[in-house]
């Protein structure tokens, strides 16, 4: 692998210009392609083989005018006039696609009414923000007249837009921290240069993607940030080992080369993980994390590959002029080898390799420990920001109608199954339950093959006592032939369907990377090490997510108005995520310690030197990420902010604790072993050549590069 990333990154340094070029080209033509061909980004909770989708399926088909989307709109003033009411529900139900609009409900003291709306084309037939739109043109009159108009629903809540502002956080950020390690601006400038041209071409992909396929309106922002992320990390590295071999006399496009050849090679492997990892969100049974690993890996396979040619183009158009200025003459003399503070650090961690492992054992136990207190439940609109006018039509719904009317049970009943007789006594048996407020009387379907019942829990639904109550009444109450739907009884199907697949999703994922990781470094130690990790820093941050959000300890600095439930998407989109970039790290620092291991035999001080050599590029790629994921951490969406926190954290432990700790630390007890693999499964696993045997391929002839040119 390294010999072919030599004669790449060779040639891309030879011919910068074409290369820069041709990438050029392709993000025009992709965005192009995007602006005119692009889809639009929606969410499908559709699960088939649960209850709750069951009950969608036979409601559907029973009930084709309110088979669609749902919207709510909620007027609120001192005094709702009458006529304004019945001008409101007629203009409502004038608007294209609504199939039926419920009578106006009055809250109690008469300053409230609200209008439940119901389509019969799905939410993903809005483009863009056109479904709320009309519903605002529709209540002008109200707004008009200085009444407060909020929405709810699957409209309001489902526009997928993308701000843009987290990235322009992130990048001005990565940017401040590449100037301080750099210390000049072209080497500062190059790897956000390449970070933006892979996000560029895979956020068209994605757009692309959404045209053929359900993508979830998250997913592009999850993608961003991950992509953004890697991709200034790869350039960083790739540009860090470029400014050394210029640094130790190299020509500029042979140093590009070998930087390609060595870093690169890490670059490839790393993101091969980060895929890997994301291919076992394939297993968690709902399309929407299906489409969240689709979309982050278009994203994350643009950045490597655009890491592997246009840093090495960019680089060689460059030249000395990535070192800071007093270095760039040809015959400056370079920096004295000191030991560095990395080195020294290294040196030390390496002569007491037992306490330091331990002391970052308990540290790692002690972040993850509130993870076991976990409570996990999908987001609604009770969790986002009091400014979103979806919250807001939640506020008012459930102060003035109750916390339940937010997420009333749909019981559908299949009357060719359960007698149109017998509808009485089950609304009446429902009615009477403890855990309900009101039940509306049952409404048969034109071909009287259905009949749906609407349920009122006393509880909102994040509160665990709803979920308590959709499986009561399926066990203790529903007859044969009828199912729960809705808003809470699906999500309370999403919760255990995650809850079930969680440790598949796991085992995919770990094991792939095994086999992978196995087959590139040609250990068996090494891979089981490297997940161990992985695993402990990604636990960390589960604590500390537990702890911000579901405690409450700092979630009004993030714009929360109070504590909130751990989003079910968050846990299992995290570890897949996690588990991929935290190996970045693990595969930068083994492969430098490899290189070392495979030219010395010295396996103790391979890891000294490996870490001497590779912590201050960890240290700053892991800062830069850090910086992306907070960036991500002031979103308006509860579920992306929870996902940047989570991320930054678990990046931040694993970079410091983990990498710069507990990895060379055990490294260093393990000694010989790291690298222990049997004989037979030497002879099994496929010969890859990861690292070139003996020195690294700066020795290879220029001409190569000259036939190049």
């Amino acid at each position: 692998m390294s010999r072919f990333l030599y004669r790449v990154g060779g040639a891309a340094a030879a011919h910068p210009w074409r290369t820069i070029a041709a990438w050029l080209v392709v993000l025009v033509s992709a965005l192009t392609l995007a602006g005119v061909a692009g889809g639009t980004m929606h969410d499908n909770y559709n699960i088939a083989g649960t209850p709750s989708q069951a009950g969608t399926e036979l409601l559907r088909k029973a009930f084709p005018a309110v088979s669609g989307a749902d919207a709510r709109v909620v007027v609120h003033g001192d005094r709702v006039d009458p006529a304004m009411v019945t001008t409101l529900a007629e203009r409502l139900a004038d608007v294209e696609h609504v199939g039926t609009v419920s009578p106006p409900r009055v809250s109690a003291d008469g300053d409230t009414v609200l209008f439940s709306v119901t389509y019969t084309v799905p939410v993903t037939d809005f483009k863009g923000t056109e479904g709320l739109d009309a519903l605002e043109a529709a209540a002008k009159p109200a707004t008009d007249a200085g009444l407060q108009v909020e929405y709810g629903g699957q409209v309001a809540e489902n526009l997928g837009s993308v701000s843009g502002v987290a990235e322009a956080i992130g990048i001005v950020a990565a940017l401040i921290i590449l100037l301080f390690a750099f210390r000049s601006i072209v080497a500062a400038g190059l790897p956000i240069a390449v970070a933006i041209v892979g996000l560029g071409i895979g956020s068209a992909a994605i757009m692309l993607l959404a045209a053929v396929t359900d993508v979830s309106g998250t997913a592009p922002t999850v993608a961003s940030m991950v992509g953004l992320g890697v991709g200034i990390d790869y350039a960083l590295l790739l540009v860090t080992r470029f400014g050394e071999g210029v640094r130790s006399g190299l020509e500029p496009r042979v140093a590009a080369a070998t930087a390609t050849a060595t870093s690169g090679t890490s670059i490839v492997v790393a993101g091969t993980t980060v895929l890997l990892s994301l291919f076992g969100l394939a297993f968690a049974g709902l399309p929407v994390y299906r489409s969240f690993g689709s979309a982050t890996a278009l994203v994350v396979g643009t950045v490597v590959l655009s890491s592997v040619t246009l840093v090495p183009a960019l680089c060689g158009l460059a030249g000395r002029r990535v070192l800071p200025r007093r270095e760039r003459r040809v015959d400056a003399a370079p920096p004295a080898a000191a030991p560095g503070l990395t080195g020294r650090w290294a040196a030390r961690v390496g002569r007491r390799p037992l306490p330091w492992a331990l002391g970052a054992l308990a540290l790692l136990l002690l972040l993850a420990t509130p993870m076991l207190g976990m409570r996990t439940w999908p987001q609604d609109a009770g969790s986002q920001p009091t400014s979103n006018t979806s919250r807001q039509a939640y506020d008012l719904i459930a102060a003035e109608y109750g916390e339940g009317a937010n997420g009333p049970l749909l019981v559908a009943v299949d009357l060719t199954e359960f007698p149109a007789s017998e509808l009485n006594s089950l609304t009446a048996r429902l009615a009477n339950d403890p855990g309900v407020a009101t039940v509306a009387p049952a409404v048969i379907s034109p071909d009287r093959t259905a009949a749906v019942i609407t349920v009122e829990p006393k509880y909102g639904p994040q509160d665990e006592r709803a979920s308590a109550l959709v499986d009561h009444l399926r066990a203790d109450v529903l007859p044969d032939g009828a199912e729960i739907t809705g808003l809470t009884a699906v999500f309370r199907d999403i919760a255990a369907l995650l809850s079930d697949r969680l440790w598949l999703v796991v085992s995919v994922v770990v094991g792939l990377s095994l086999v992978f990781l196995l087959v590139m470094f040609r250990s068996v130690v090494v891979p089981v090490k490297a997940a161990a990790m992985n695993l402990l820093s990604i636990a960390a941050a589960y604590g500390v997510v537990t702890v911000v959000f579901q405690w409450g300890w700092g979630a009004e600095l993030l714009g929360l108005p109070h504590a909130v439930p751990v989003s079910t998407w968050v846990p299992l989109l995290m570890f897949a995520i996690l588990f991929g970039l935290s190996m970045d790290y693990e595969v930068f620092l083994l492969s430098r310690v490899r290189e070392d291991w495979l030219r010395t035999g010295d396996a103790h001080n391979s890891v000294v030197r490996g870490l001497a050599a590779t912590g201050r590029v960890i240290t700053g790629a892991a800062l830069i990420m850090v910086a992306v994921f907070v960036g991500f951490g002031l979103d308006p969406d509860v579920t992306v902010k929870m996902i940047g926190v989570g991320m930054a954290t678990a990046i931040a432990v694993d970079a410091t604790i983990v990498r710069m700790v507990l990895v060379p630390a055990t490294m260093a007890l393990l000694g010989r072993w790291n690298w222990w693999l049997p004989g037979w499964l030497d002879r099994v696993l496929p010969k890859v050549d990861l690292h070139t045997e003996g020195p690294e391929p700066t020795t290879a002839p220029e001409q190569e590069l000259v036939a190049a040119r």
